[in-house]
């Protein structure tokens, strides 16, 4: 009896939706694999915890691949039991199937994903100004572009390409930030701009040197020790906020190696969810939708 009530149970939870950012077909898209298909996969607050709060996750991965586990679905499950709804991004990377240079896919995937929530904002329960972007590593850096390249809105397209692509505010997680030889993540930059970029997207995609005093409020969490991703990009972030008034608060920890996602069980590290979750309160983020 209650296996059977258990299977029922288990039976009638609602899958987990997962859509397409185009319907027919996608910008920049160079075949018709699964690669060059990004989605949204959208996973609510439970209506008991829902606040109206929204975040787009990126996982990382090297602009090659995507930790979907501990960088996405992890990271969804903690935001929806803040009450906030999360849409992880499969956005595009570089691989046999579709090999790099990626420029400008990535971006035109995160607009489009922030479009997208902003668009259908009443369909999910979400407040359309209080939509953020979560990126880990890679995806940090997709995050930090999206959060100093934006638009109100294009002029052209259907209707959710006219919705602004700005995000309320930013998350960055161990993120690569610059594309400046000797500090940038040499795997990311390749993937994304190709091994002879020139210097003009080096320079447009050096976050660092896009902050400008609209770049939404940013919470970074970086580690001194890792060196897959030098903290130096967090902290070139930090500062480019904080030269131009842009809320910014910075946390680098002593010890930790990259890619630690949420770091549960790892005790040197993983209070940093608690640090987050603690500027959400106080930037009101986490505020019952009114």
């Amino acid at each position: 009896m209650f296996l059977a009530s258990f299977l029922l149970a288990f039976a009638t939870q609602p899958a987990k939706p997962i859509i397409p950012l185009w319907d027919g077909k996608v910008p920049h898209a160079v075949g018709e694999t699964e690669t060059d298909k990004p989605t949204l996969s959208v996973h609510l607050a439970t209506k008991e915890k829902a606040n109206g709060a929204a975040v787009v996750v990126c996982p990382g991965g090297g602009y090659g691949g995507l930790a979907n586990d501990h960088e996405g679905k992890q990271i969804a499950e903690f935001l929806n039991n803040l009450g906030v709804h999360a849409f992880v991004l499969k956005y595009r990377t570089a691989n046999k199937e579709r090999p790099g240079p990626l420029h400008p896919a990535p971006l035109t995937d995160a607009q489009r994903a922030i479009r997208t929530v902003r668009a259908k904002a009443a369909d999910y329960g979400v407040d359309p100004k209080r939509i953020g972007i979560w990126g880990f590593s890679a995806g940090g850096h997709l995050a930090s572009t999206a959060g100093t390249h934006f638009d109100s809105g294009l002029t052209e397209g259907d209707a959710i390409d006219k919705t602004s692509c700005r995000p309320d505010f930013l998350i960055l997680a161990y993120p690569v930030i610059t594309m400046e030889a000797g500090v940038t993540h040499n795997g990311t930059r390749n993937n994304l701009l190709g091994p002879k970029a020139d210097d003009k997207l080096i320079e447009l995609y050096s976050n660092e040197k896009q902050v400008t005093k609209e770049t939404p409020p940013t919470f970074i969490f970086h580690t001194n020790a890792d060196t897959a991703v030098v903290p130096e990009n967090a902290v070139r972030f930090y500062l480019a906020c904080k030269k131009v008034g842009v809320p910014v608060e910075l946390h680098i920890y002593e010890k930790g190696g990259h890619g630690v996602g949420l770091a549960r069980g790892q005790k040197s590290l993983e209070t940093w969810p608690d640090r987050l979750a603690d500027w959400m309160k106080a930037r009101a983020i986490l505020e019952a939708k009114k």
